[in-house]
């Protein structure tokens, strides 16, 4: 088989898009996403060409956003809304491939070597089939790049928006990619970007005629790797979403309506967070070996502290107590908590969690009968939704309204 042909699908302001289609009206004035300044999360998540044309930018706050573009309109993110959107689009891509790879609910790689031949005479002439598809059945636009590899494919799809199709080839990528500035380079931070740029580095060109050496001893190892991808020296293959490798952690983490203020609240906050942890550690047939607690202050301070489990657990009760003994032995008590995050660690399949039986099985028998019920407890929320059980502490507490941020890794 010859040289790989590598898609990047990349959705033109996705959340805004969708809401455009949704709500046509929507198309013909300036909009943007954005989340509730009430709940503090009053930043630009989205906006449309028109108020991309105000200077309105993605991530900056909503004063910012409205001093710019006063009539700016702003509607709430729906996110459930836009994973049906994302699973609806890749339905379409997967129909020329199998090699599928979401790199983010907006984002996916295609790698259509081996189909390629059956739908289109060139990766360019099957990128706009796949612009016109989505545009004619899901209402949005997409731009696309094509390559040889994953990088470049992704860096094509940034450079034209929106909807259009860029084609990076050994013969052509220098000419396309050397004159961006080096940050365009995926993974150059702006940290990075600076160092390399007090060094004179300051385009992508500039990068590429470095020696790999110079790059490394700069940036380190991750430099080095960096280098190899600015030549196209990067064979990554694009992996399907149900053949991607298991998760090394997963976590919840939220913003709280109002800052927590003692033992009792914060106990709360945690148990939201762990019942929700716990639910997909069974759903997803792991335990963990080790629990996180993430603890962010009014001043956006953050201290991280883990803590050993005995034995393996996806049981809500012990990872929500690891957390609160966690919390009790690392936080000034009374001190306000404007967020948390627990996270299970160092996962283990169900099928591995060996357990030690204590004297007599004594604890070993509570925590089956303790299994027995949280089992229970998710079979019921499987039937009839995640809000019809739960901890009492949850429900009866107003703070818990608010969308959660989810962590997997």
């Amino acid at each position: 088989m010859g040289e790989r042909i590598i898609l990047h699908c990349d959705c033109n302001g996705f959340y805004a898009s969708c809401e455009c289609v949704l709500r046509p009206e929507l198309s013909r004035v300036p909009m943007a996403v954005a989340g509730d300044p009430e709940n503090r999360h009053g930043i630009i998540l989205a906006k449309n060409e028109l108020a991309k044309r105000s200077g309105v930018q993605t991530a900056e706050t909503i004063w910012q956003a409205k001093r710019k573009c006063p009539q700016l309109v702003l509607v709430p993110p729906q996110h459930g809304v836009y994973r049906e959107f994302s699973r609806r689009i890749n339905a379409i891509y997967g129909q020329y491939t199998d090699l599928v790879e979401p790199f983010s609910i907006d984002e996916s790689f295609l790698d259509v070597t081996g189909s390629l031949h059956l739908f289109a005479a060139s990766g360019g002439e099957l990128a706009d089939l796949l612009r016109r598809r989505v545009r004619e059945e899901i209402g949005l636009t997409i731009s696309v790049g094509v390559s040889f590899c994953k990088l470049f494919a992704k860096m094509g799809s940034d450079y034209k928006k929106p909807d259009a199709t860029t084609i990076i080839t050994r013969e052509n990528y220098r000419n396309i990619l050397y004159p961006l500035p080096v940050g365009a380079l995926l993974y150059v931070g702006q940290a990075a970007a600076e160092k390399l740029g007090r060094l004179g580095v300051r385009t992508i060109g500039d990068f590429a005629a470095r020696s790999r050496d110079a790059i490394q001893g700069v940036l380190g190892k991750a430099g080095a790797q960096l280098w190899d991808q600015a030549h196209g020296l990067d064979d990554s293959p694009v992996v399907p979403a149900n053949r991607s490798a298991p998760p090394k952690s997963i976590g919840r983490g939220m913003t709280f309506k109002r800052n927590l203020v003692g033992r009792e609240e914060v106990r709360a906050g945690i148990e939201h967070l762990a019942d929700e942890v716990a639910a997909r550690l069974r759903e997803q047939k792991f335990k963990c070996r080790t629990v996180q607690l993430s603890i962010k202050s009014p001043s956006l301070k953050v201290i991280g502290r883990q803590k050993p489990l005995a034995v393996p657990s996806c049981l809500f009760r012990e990872i929500s107590e690891a957390a609160m003994q966690l919390y009790l032995a690392s936080w000034e008590e009374g001190a306000p908590v404007r967020a948390l995050t627990v996270t299970a660690q160092n996962l283990v399949p169900w099928e591995k969690a060996v357990e030690q039986l204590d004297l007599l099985g004594v604890q070993s028998s509570r925590r089956e009968k303790q299994g027995k019920i949280e089992q229970a407890v998710y079979d019921l929320r499987q039937r009839f939704g995640q809000q019809s059980i739960g901890p009492a502490s949850i429900f009866a507490h107003e703070l818990f309204s608010e969308k959660k941020e989810e962590e997997e890794s």
